[in-house]
């Protein structure tokens, strides 16, 4: 089961990593960073809702005795309490956070900028865990954390040039989508991990759209844009962006723990560099792509160190 979890934290990432492009593409339509977080948080709501329902429906015609299908079982656990439904929709306020911070930054930032200062998460995370439990990192954690931080440095073309000059605001919103995006991350594995995934999953929803709402009301249901091309960005970022990442992360991170989910959540700068260079047509030089490969390293060495003493022990 932890091997399953590990691969759904890495496709979450990865799916992450693609809405910088999405984010892109919607702003050179002209719609603004409301409308997209609404579009995003509205249309993710209403496909985890509809992904619940049609669940619970698979859910409710096993025959007694037989096991129901993977995906009529994402809607089944143990039942949650009122207040576990009130965290899991502060998580879910945590993941629109995010989402607010980022697009925000996208607006002053470059891209590639805006990328490094989200992936901060990554040692972010592992702090705030080693905290929460009380628990030092482990010497493998750190030096997967350095290695990730210098692989991000090169992805994110940081070395080369620097970025002086670069809009306060928008770093400071870049920081804060870091913050916000870790502590997502190491809750999403700590709240009510006896629950249906897909049930934590609306719940989570729920908050992230409520906090959208609030922070910028929903003004694209009633001036035309969902009919002037919102509806296709805002079901593309619902569905990356707020779908697979907050259901994979629900059934994932309480398997794999927030300090490796955290680390394999590093997937998505490498995904994000490569949508640049293949979709948005962005130049990446050659040390940006050192930097993915030092990257998937860093993923890759807790894997390799289990691996490794796994041998030594047969």
């Amino acid at each position: 089961m932890k091997s399953i979890s590990k691969w759904l934290i890495l496709a979450g990432a990865c799916s992450y990593g693609v809405l910088s492009t999405f984010v892109v593409f919607a702003y050179d339509r002209g719609f603004t960073v409301d409308e997209v977080v609404g579009g995003q948080n509205f249309a993710g709501f209403l496909l985890m809702a509809a992904a619940y329902l049609v669940s619970r429906l698979l859910a409710g015609r096993t025959r007694s005795g037989k096991r129901p299908g993977i995906f009529a079982g994402l809607s089944r656990g143990t039942p949650l309490a009122a207040q576990d439904g009130l965290k899991l929709a502060g998580v879910g306020a945590l993941m629109a956070s995010t989402g607010i911070f980022y697009y925000g930054a996208l607006q002053s930032l470059p891209a590639s900028f805006a990328i490094v200062l989200l992936f901060q998460f990554s040692w972010i995370g592992v702090l705030v865990d080693a905290l929460l439990s009380r628990k030092l990192p482990s010497a493998l954690e750190g030096l997967a954390i350095l290695v990730l931080f210098a692989g991000t440095l090169l992805a994110g073309g940081v070395l080369p040039g620097g970025f002086g000059g670069a809009d306060l605001a928008g770093v400071l919103l870049g920081l804060a989508s870091a913050v916000t995006y870790a502590l997502f991350i190491l809750f999403s594995s700590r709240i009510a991990p006896q629950g249906a995934p897909l049930g934590r999953s609306l719940i989570m929803s729920a908050g992230s759209l409520l906090v959208s709402f609030i922070v910028y009301p929903p003004s694209f249901l009633a001036n035309g844009a969902l009919g002037q091309g919102l509806l296709l960005w805002a079901l593309l970022l619902a569905l990356f962006g707020a779908v697979i990442p907050t259901l994979f992360f629900a059934i994932g991170a309480p398997g794999t723990g927030g300090s490796l989910a955290s680390i394999l959540s590093a997937a998505e700068l490498p995904t994000a560099v490569l949508m640049s260079a293949l979709v948005l047509g962005e130049t990446v030089t050659w040390l940006k792509w050192v930097g993915v490969l030092v990257i998937l390293a860093g993923i890759a060495l807790p894997e390799w160190s289990k691996l490794s003493r796994r041998r030594r022990g047969a």
